[in-house]
């Protein structure tokens, strides 16, 4: 059995163990995890690594700081101030988790530190830090293990250090945890024991390529969903597993209605107003005022609610509220789009159809973190909205009743028509053209998916060629288009 540290998701993600050897794939619990906006690598992924340094701080039970320092490097220097990395690491750094903080701890915190001066540490006590002058942005200089790496450091009252950690925040709030030297670089994941011992539990079908997934489902006379649910229940109770399907699916309809409900301007500077209350204001009255009828005879009137959904997600995350990554914060609209659309518009969707597509979601979502890559800052944004596309297709052609060749076409079909698709956020910030961006993904996966229970799955490009090949295509591009906001419409838009 593997050490729990290789058998990890994010040791799984780091190398330390092949896909292929690994004893499970990732799960739904690893794939889909309740955080709050607007970034799953720049702000989930360093508030977790704040609370586990101020952990590790807490342990020493040495002197009580005189200085923490917090570096920002690559990536996460140069979008970190519109993604909130710096006011994330500091919640963080006060004990929070990004499943149950307060949205009054997210809109209070800053200011509070700001204005004392000093930051309450959990299990250490009240630490001397001015966020200006304590977090410094370092964009041009990047670790060479990841692109999103930060480092923490404690200082004594003499000057020396108390306690210095570097962290990688590698994508969908995961988190690896520098444990080597310059010379023998190491890593290990931030995981609990539990999570570590699941993954350490062998799944009765282990598949790493799509190809594998099929074979099995064709060997063993199962769908999709029906294997990815055999390998939860292997580690987990099936009340646990049915338990956080529908808490994930809760929390992904609260969003859309909360979206659907708030006006106003998102935060940032860039001036961008909330749409999702106006839109669905206009649909309401639609369908039940005089244009009822023209409305109902439209052939694409359900996309309309679809833009919607994904918009008003969206909105959610770039004001830094509660969503579910899946499998990233910038593309957290999409699976809740697709899935509002398969629960409200198609007849008979019923509880199991709704968590088949989240399994056969978590099928896909796992093939593509294991062999590429979800993070904008490895590969662009082909790698968020274009694995949550392709989980959604996958997920809807499931929860119709697709077949695995059809199941795995519709993520092909997906993924494939989001290669190249870079990340070139306007001013940092996850909404222009993020937003937007969710809201074309989602009808494309609703597409995808349709053209796949079209046909009988059989299809000249496998998902397995195209994960590779947006692998590829990620090496290949420029930095300036992988969450830099160095490159195309983050240079080409002027900030008002």
């Amino acid at each position: 059995m593997p050490a729990p540290q290789a058998a990890s998701p994010a040791g799984l993600m780091a190398g330390q163990v092949a896909a292929e050897q690994a004893p499970r794939p990732l799960s739904v619990f690893d794939l889909m995890r309740i955080g709050i906006g607007p970034s799953s690598s720049h702000t989930v992924g360093p508030m977790r690594a704040g609370r586990a340094f101020s952990g590790a701080l807490a342990e020493l039970k040495g002197p009580t700081p005189s200085r923490l320092v917090v570096e920002l490097y690559g990536s996460l220097g140069a979008t970190g101030r519109g993604h909130a990395t710096d006011r994330a690491v500091v919640m963080g750094l006060a004990g929070h988790e990004p499943e149950t903080v307060p949205t009054l701890i997210c809109e209070t915190l800053w200011q509070q530190v700001e204005a004392a001066g000093a930051l309450e540490v959990a299990g250490v006590g009240a630490v001397p830090f001015a966020p200006q002058a304590d977090i410094l942005f370092l964009p041009g200089r990047v670790l060479p293990y990841h692109v999103n790496g930060m480092t923490l450091t404690a200082y004594c009252p003499a000057g020396g250090e108390i306690l210095r950690r570097t962290y990688y925040s590698v994508g969908g709030g995961f988190v690896m945890e520098e444990t080597g030297t310059p010379e023998a670089p190491a890593v290990r994941a931030l995981t609990t024991a539990a999570a570590a011992q699941a993954h350490a539990t062998p799944a009765p079908y282990p598949f790493s390529t799509s190809a594998a997934l099929l074979r099995i489902c064709a060997r063993e006379e199962l769908r999709v969903a029906d294997v990815v649910l055999a390998n939860e229940l292997s580690a987990r109770p099936r009340h646990e597993v049915i338990g956080y399907l529908d808490r994930l699916r809760r929390t992904m309809s609260a969003c859309i209605d909360a979206g659907m409900s708030a006006e106003g301007e998102l935060p940032g500077g860039l001036g961008v107003r909330r749409r999702a209350r106006a839109l669905h204001e206009r649909l309401q009255a639609q369908d039940s005022g005089p244009m009822r009828a023209f409305a109902m005879a439209d052939p694409l009137r359900g996309m309309d609610w679809v833009d919607l959904f994904a918009l008003a997600v969206n909105e959610e995350n770039a004001a830094g509220h509660r969503v579910v990554t899946a499998p990233t914060n910038g593309a957290a609209g999409i699976v809740p789009a697709v899935l509002a659309y398969y629960e409200r518009f198609i007849p008979g969707a019923n509880d199991d159809g709704a968590r088949r597509f989240l399994l056969a979601a978590t099928a896909v979502g796992a093939l593509i973190k294991t062999n590429a890559s979800i993070a904008g800052a490895e590969v662009g944004c082909q790698g968020e909205v274009g694995s949550a596309s392709s989980m959604a297709a996958a997920g809807l052609a499931e929860a119709l009743g697709g077949t695995a060749t059809q199941v795995e076409n519709a993520a092909e079909i997906a993924m494939e028509h989001n290669l190249g698709l870079t990340c070139d956020p306007v001013g940092g910030l996850v909404q222009i053209p993020c937003i937007e961006r969710n809201a074309v993904a989602a009808v494309k996966a609703i597409n995808a998916a349709r053209m796949a229970l079209w046909g009988e799955g059989r299809h000249a490009v496998s998902l397995d060629t195209v994960i590779e090949t947006m692998r590829q295509t990620g090496e290949d591009m420029l930095a300036k288009y992988k969450e830099t906001s160095r490159g195309g419409l983050a240079v080409n838009v002027v900030e008002c």
